[in-house]
């Protein structure tokens, strides 16, 4: 599943203008909103992962899908109840355009704070993926970072809090969000996890980012031990999400819940990883 989503970048790296005519059908295709647990709701598209955290203090928004995708998460918000001002948050998972081009105008629309880490911070407010890749510098509509989260810090809206979990590679400030909720009075643990593939990056010699190997392994450990009871990737392919909420939706009360999911992602994402490693070794 990392591999269709690899290969789904891959196909965007001849730039900008050829990224856009080539972009997979799926990440614009809409998709109606469904529930997940607790305050935890769908609202992105069927290729592109957008999740609403919806309480009475406000709405999170995790991730972004494509510029041109940004009335259709607005009107999946519409159609769960959520207003334009009640968008406290829009949460940044990794600076490139497919989830990070629509934060200009969903950040316009709703007057919420866009919030990253310092290692994406300037490819956002920039408008351009930052590091040496097989795509170069695919651009995006620049947009301003509102707050700044280190490591283990949290964002809350009333007593709900997601937990930003560093694990660059796939970008310097690649982020993972966290956050424990309560369905059918279970309590379990939820990961938006920022993607591990490599994508084209350059691991040998990358002279704008020179410790992408590092970051990439930090990254894997961490998130392999990292608890994780529903994962929610921003490429729902990946762990077949659409399907696990149509299997919900006939009846299976627990079709999110997969603590091998994670696992199953970082082990792919590593043999992935030493392989491109392995080949530009061999160069």
């Amino acid at each position: 599943m990392i591999a269709r989503a690899l290969a789904g970048f891959a196909a965007l790296v001849l730039g900008a203008g050829a990224a856009v005519a080539q972009n997979p059908p799926a990440w614009s295709r809409p998709t109606a909103p469904f529930h997940i647990a607790g305050p935890v709701w769908y609202v992105g598209t069927e290729g592109l992962g957008v999740y609403a955290i919806v309480t009475r203090a406000g709405t999170i928004l995790v991730s972004g899908p494509l510029a041109q995708s940004a009335g259709l998460v607005e009107r999946n918000l519409a159609t769960i109840g959520v207003q334009p001002r009640q968008i406290k948050w829009i949460l940044n998972s990794h600076a490139h355009f497919d989830h990070a081009a629509a934060f200009a105008e969903l950040r316009r629309w709703s007057g919420a704070k866009l919030v990253a880490s310092a290692g994406d911070a300037s490819a956002l407010r920039r408008g351009r993926h930052e590091a040496d890749n097989a795509s170069g510098h695919t651009r995006f509509a620049p947009v301003p970072v509102d707050r700044i989260v280190r490591d283990d810090e949290q964002v809350r809206v009333g007593t709900v809090a997601l937990t930003a979990v560093l694990t660059p590679g796939h970008t310097p400030g690649c982020t993972t969000w966290t956050i424990p909720v309560v369905e059918r009075g279970r309590r379990l643990n939820v990961v938006f996890p920022c993607s591990v593939t490599v994508a084209g990056n350059r691991l040998i010699g990358n002279r704008a980012y020179p410790g992408i190997a590092a970051d990439y392994r930090h990254s894997f450990d961490r998130l392999a031990t990292l608890p994780a009871d529903i994962v929610l990737p921003m490429h729902p392919d990946q762990v077949d999400l659409l399907g696990q909420a149509r299997r919900h939706d006939a009846g299976a009360v627990d079709a999110f819940v997969d603590p091998s999911a994670l696992p199953h992602l970082v082990a792919e994402a590593r043999r992935d990883f030493a392989s491109a490693l392995a080949q530009e070794r061999a160069r």
